[in-house]
């Protein structure tokens, strides 16, 4: 660890328990930003590892009205370098600091599988709308509860854009916008409220893109106030939101399963 954290932030109990309160009680929701958090030199290491998804070397490439991106989310693709990296973000060391910082009393648990995880890319153009994220991991089927988010842009311009936005519970203001530095991480809450993207089109040069590595993690159970009750309680994929004045952006609902006389469906809602 000792070559990973940057100096002043090693001892990560102290700093975590000094933060809490501000992470707490962040607006629109608990989120925390925190510039040059890793060793310049070993992040400079992860960076030269990043693949070049451009050639091809993506596990998804999304092309919709609401995302823009491409994804590398299986481990067995990742470079070593870079994997050894996400287990020390998964390491009991690291999941003791941010169960401190955060306040959550259920016991963080990591994901290995790196479900909709891993390492983002976007391109000129490329884009991700607001949207809040997926509730329940698909195959362990615990609640997802953070978000854990590095920025790997190096000299980024500020007219380039890509600022990950945090917006509002009502969807009316977008309060905070964090710019995709390198070596700046973003901890924030997932809930069914927590919206958040970069919804506007990149406009970089097209020999550089927004590079970010992700990581959720997740616990058994969640408090009932993070959940929006009209959508249920059960597994829920990535809800999408509208801004005003944006009218070609697509509102779309979560899945509901539903058990009708003792049969399964699925009922689909999809607003435009």
């Amino acid at each position: 660890m000792n070559n990973k954290i940057a100096e002043k932030f090693k001892d990560l109990k102290t700093f975590s328990f000094e933060k809490r309160n501000q992470f707490i009680n962040a607006k629109p929701f608990p989120f925390i930003e925190l510039d040059n958090f890793f060793d310049e030199d070993y992040l400079n290491e992860i960076l030269e590892s990043f693949p070049k998804m451009s050639e091809n070397k993506h596990d998804f490439n999304m092309n919709t009205k609401s995302e823009v991106k491409l994804a590398i989310t299986s481990p067995e693709r990742i470079p070593n370098k870079i994997n050894s990296f996400i287990e020390f973000l998964n390491s009991y060391s690291f999941l003791d600091f941010i169960q401190t910082l955060t306040g959550i009393e259920q016991k963080l648990i990591p994901d290995p599988y790196l479900s909709g995880a891993g390492l983002h890319e976007i391109k000129q153009g490329g884009f991700l709308k607001i949207h809040s994220d997926f509730n329940i991991h698909p195959q362990l089927k615990l609640n997802r509860r953070l978000n854990l988010l590095l920025y790997l842009n190096k000299d980024w311009k500020e007219e380039w854009g890509g600022h990950l936005e945090l917006w509002d519970k009502e969807m009316k203001n977008c309060e905070v916008k964090i710019k995709p530095s390198f070596n700046k991480l973003v901890i924030f809450n997932t809930t069914d409220f927590s919206f958040h993207g970069h919804p506007n089109p990149l406009n970089c040069p097209e020999d550089v893109t927004r590079k970010s590595l992700a990581l959720y993690y997740y616990t058994n159970g969640r408090p009932s106030n993070e959940i929006n009750l009209e959508l249920g309680k059960s597994a829920q994929t990535t809800l999408f939101q509208k801004r005003d004045g944006h009218e070609d952006e697509i509102v779309r609902n979560r899945i509901e399963f539903k058990k009708i006389l003792g049969k399964l469906y699925i009922r689909k809602k999809i607003k435009y």
